[in-house]
């Protein structure tokens, strides 16, 4: 490309953003940032103090209103440090007991940024109109639903949520709300007109015992090289968060370290720092820090043996959390953000699967995503010419290894100009997309939000000329940095109309304006690189003093920007492109509270190492919790070259992730799967089978998170929440609702793996059907781990459904059979579900659609297993108003047939095995085997052809 009149190459770009171990002097740490050091300094005087510290916020009592329409409570807040500066407090409880606590500055000299929940919350959710609120001399109060009270205490200012009479969550407990209130630069006291200096003084001083005695970086700090200018002034916010009575604290997104977070006060040298969340290209990160990453979702779940408790801060900006953990059973937290109001959520549980329901009515759930973007992904920077891609599709089908997707790094892009193929690699980029979707597969191209400066670039040259682009600090010329593409550009998503520009981008049909004519609809999107990401910008980012549309700075929304991009555009763009819509896909980087709604995140730049590879489980495990359950780490890793041992224990990984993509850096060796020497390749070819037979385990998982907003991966926690040995486990965890258990092995040379059972059940090994049995008080046990197998274990109780033809594409198993695993809880019975729809488009909104629930209950000597209809009793869409089992879907697949039931855990052979209204079915019995006080091989009975439809109500009878 060129740039000044210079070729700038990728490697020359590769000096801009220079890959290497991650460099932690371009990351800013607490000590280095103004209002993260005011705030921490807040802290530190409040524990010198100790018994003789008080919060300077109070409520007026006899401001307190109470709405009688809407149970919202009303008052003003009382600074002692600033009397004359107005915050005012809003407080109410909402129809699922979700508590809501907002506080802003009013009538001051400036406003502040309250437009992070418009962007965060799928709807502005209903006040509860039952609530009768209970006012007093020195609080307000209300009771609700089982146990649960929140109390609103005036002197000083403190908010209570306790359930039958015991502390949940406390916020300001500790004294540690400061909302810095807006001055001008010459006066620090707000209002106050006509102080002499000493009279200034004189006040900083008496406040000092709070704010410090310095006015340290109010209007504008350095970091590095780069200055940041405040016009506002100091403008941070902190409030203190805690939970007396939960010891574990999980969530807040994005950050390489384990689920449950470990203290950041305490002597680890590791986490002095607090968890910052600050969207940030942070390129092979370190595998255990509370450093920021790629995504920011500020939402923190509290967990004890009695109950499960959630706090949503929807704030935009730079923050930064504390944790410390004061005893085993209690945790407090300290969140410090540098401009916004305070717009917190207290979710009341009492149960993660409630926390989920409450949060997922917040923010809404993953949209259920296309059915073939669960199947298996082929990516690295770069696939360099439309004839690479095909040579690269020919391997995997002479290899007979199933793919979906095939990916285009930024290298297709003539000088990086999204959009537009570079003619001389990829001459015809129709045809080869074609010749991809021949094969029932798909292709991602990048995109990236920064467009090149340069005429001869219609998305460029557009964008400046309707005014869409971000600002300068003056407000008035775009802004400029470095990027990909070189000199560059960024489109303002906050803007409405660079929204519906950017969407109009991605329809392949010719219009008035420029669009994508080049692309089809079998092409989906991957927007890279948008924290933004900005070569010569501090901390590799935008500027905080850009403004954006409606004259806000780029600190205020800072953590969302990658939102809109994902979200109302880039997803948008693709629904609407064709005649028919259909289902988008979009791979997002950076992400918010909400960006669950309509995309897949990937946990970024992770390295090649075991290190990284068992991080990655947390990671997912995290995002998942936090809603963003479509997830994924790079399989093989980013950078460097794993050896065959690493990559195929990666796969296995891979597999059990949400989102499954291989990935790799331009200076790696090529490792595409096929690539592997035998018996590896094979291993790899088996892992990916694998995974595609079990499309419908992980498709009804995301059935059931559109649904609840449970997650799709669970970590133990999630699934029984009252057994103490499981509240850390984060490197095992369950698929969905499957009652499938694995333990990726994340370690060179191991050859067998412990698996802890939380619970007195038989689990049964998926491959072998070797029997484990846990204990009340839970049990470790040893699970073989060759290279070729992973630790997985099918839950006594479960019913699996899987589609075991190998196939190369996920779109070509649509007519494929059934195989259903029962695997028999102790008492003989077992339930399972199965979802399916076309996988397209989105007919199954209207009902087109098949709902499955198989069910076996055992009376005496007869086991009986049967399927019904699900989606009669429980439509599964909220806009679903009429459900036809005989819809047009259903009729699609009624030839599809179950062709296997393998029924596990039988306490004997069986005399007899009958199809209600029809005849003995053919099977066959294979005993148990063991020794007393050793595990045993389970029973395995295995019903062939029993001649049934997948959408069809059924019953087979097995008689010992």
């Amino acid at each position: 490309m060129k740039v000044q009149g210079i070729i700038l190459s990728a490697a020359v770009l590769l000096l801009l953003h220079p890959v290497s171990a991650v460099k932690s002097g371009d990351f800013k740490t607490c000590s280095q940032s103004g209002f993260c050091r005011r705030g921490r300094a807040i802290a530190a005087r409040a524990r010198d103090a100790t018994a003789s510290w008080k919060s300077p916020y109070s409520v007026d009592a006899s401001s307190v209103s109470v709405s009688s329409e809407e149970a919202l409570i009303t008052a003003k807040v009382q600074s002692s440090l600033y009397p004359d500066v107005d915050f005012r407090l809003e407080m109410h409880v909402e129809d699922d007991g979700v508590v809501r606590v907002r506080m802003d500055e009013v009538s001051g000299l400036r406003k502040r940024y309250d437009e992070a929940a418009d962007w965060a919350l799928v709807k502005e959710p209903t006040i509860s109109s039952d609530i009768r609120w209970t006012a007093g001399k020195k609080a307000v109060s209300a009771a609700y639903g089982a146990g649960v009270e929140v109390v609103l205490e005036y002197e000083p200012l403190r908010v209570v949520v306790r359930r039958h009479g015991k502390e949940q969550v406390v916020i300001n407990g500790r004294g540690l709300l400061h909302m810095e209130h807006f001055r001008t630069k010459e006066t620090p006291v707000a209002n106050e007109e006509g102080l002499d200096e000493q009279d200034v003084m004189t006040s900083l001083k008496a406040n000092a015992w709070f704010e410090g005695e310095d006015q340290d970086a109010y209007w504008e700090e350095s970091f590095s090289k780069w200055t940041d200018s405040k016009p506002k002034g100091p403008e941070s916010l902190s409030v203190d968060i805690d939970f007396p009575n939960h010891g574990h604290v999980y969530g807040i997104p994005e950050h390489a370290t384990s689920l449950s977070l470990p203290t950041t006060t305490g002597d680890d040298p590791f986490f002095t720092e607090p968890y910052r969340l600050y969207n940030l290209d942070v390129f092979e990160y370190i595998a255990s820090s509370p450093m920021s990453l790629y995504g920011a979702i500020p939402l923190m779940h509290a967990h004890s043996a009695e109950s499960t408790v959630g706090v949503f801060h929807v704030v935009g900006s730079e923050t930064w959390i504390d944790v410390a953990h004061p005893s085993p059973m209690s945790s407090q937290t300290h969140w410090i953000s540098e401009s916004g109001i305070l717009d917190l959520f207290i979710l009341p549980g009492p149960s993660p699967d409630d926390v989920f329901a409450q949060y997922a009515r917040l923010t809404g759930t993953a949209a259920l995503p296309a059915h073939w973007a669960l199947g298996y992904h082929q990516c690295r920077w770069n696939y360099v010419s439309s004839d690479d891609v095909r040579g690269v599709q020919k391997q995997f089908d002479e290899a007979d290894m199933p793919v979906d997707v095939f990916w285009l790094d930024i290298e297709y892009a003539e000088e990086h100009k999204y959009m537009i193929w570079d003619q001389k690699t990829f001459p015809d980029p129709i045809n080869m997309t074609n010749d991809v979707a021949a094969f029932g597969r798909k292709m991602v191209a990048i995109v990236d939000p920064h467009l090149k400066r340069a005429e001869d670039y219609p998305v460029y040259s557009a964008a400046r000329d309707k005014g869409l682009l971000i600002k300068q600090s003056n407000g008035e010329d775009d802004f400029e940095g470095w990027c990909w593409s070189g000199s560059s550009a960024w489109v303002d998503f906050f803007n409405p109309d660079g929204i519906e520009f950017w969407a109009k981008l991605f329809d392949p049909r010719p219009g008035k304006e420029w669009s994508w004519t080049q692309s089809t609809e079998d092409i989906y999107i991957w927007n890279d690189m948008n924290e933004p990401s900005i070569f010569n910008g501090p901390e590799i980012t935008l500027q905080k003093d850009a403004i954006h549309y409606g004259g806000w700075e780029h600190r205020d929304v800072h953590n969302i920007n990658g939102m809109p991009l994902v979200s109302a555009a880039t997803s948008t763009g693709l629904i609407q492109r064709g005649d028919v819509r259909k289902r988008p896909f979009v791979l997002t980087r950076s992400f918010f509270a909400g960006t669950q709604r309509y995309g897949a995140m990937w946990t970024g730049d992770n390295l090649g190492t075991w290190e990284h590879m068992a991080v990655g489980i947390k990671m997912v495990l995290s995002s998942n919790i936090a809603g963003m359950v479509f997830a994924g780490s790079d399989v093989g890793g980013f950078f460097g070259n794993p050896d065959a041992e690493m990559l195929v224990r990666w796969y296995h990984v891979g597999i059990f992730s949400p989102f499954l993509r291989a990935h790799a850096h331009i200076d790696t060796k090529r490792r595409e799967p096929y690539l592997l020497t035998e018996p590896y390749k094979s291993y790899v070819r088996n892992i990916l089978r694998l995974r595609y037979s079990m499309l419908p385990v992980w498709y009804t998982a995301f059935r059931e998170n559109s649904e609840t907003g449970r997650p799709v991966v669970r970590p133990h926690y999630a699934v029984f929440p009252q057994d103490l040995n499981g509240f850390a486990i984060d490197d095992q965890f369950f698929l969905g609702s499957s009652g499938l258990l694995v333990k990726p092995v994340t370690r060179p040379g191991v050859t067998e793996e412990t698996v802890y059972i939380p619970e007195d059940e038989v689990y049964y090994e998926y491959f072998s059907h070797q029997t484990y049995h846990g204990s009340a008080e839970g049990k470790n046990v040893t699970v073989p781990a060759p290279l070729d197998r992973v630790p997985l274990l099918v839950r006594g109780g479960s019913i699996v459904p899987t589609r075991e033809r190998p196939r190369r594409s996920s779109s070509l198993m649509a007519q494929d059979p059934f195989t259903l695993r029962v695997a028999l809880s102790k008492s003989g019975a077992a339930k399972g579900e199965l979802y399916l729809d076309d996988g397209v488009t989105f007919a199954h909104r209207d009902g087109a659609l098949v709902w499955r629930e198989f069910i076996a209950a055992k009376t005496s000597k007869t086991t009986t297993i049967k399927s019904r209809d699900l989606a009669v009793e429980k439509p599964f869409a909220a806009d679903l108003a009429i459900y036809d089992p005989a819809n047009a879907f259903s009729q699609s697949i009624k030839n599809v047939r179950v062709e296997k039931v393998i029924v596990l855990g039988l306490s004997g052979k069986p005399s007899s095995v009958m199809l209600t209204g029809g005849g003995e079915l053919v099977w066959e019995f294979e005993e148990g085997a063991g020794s007393a006080g050793k595990e045993e091989r389970a029973s395995v009975l295995t019903i062939k052809d029993p001649k049934v439809g997948i959408a069809q109500d059924w019953e087979v009878k097995i008689t010992l």
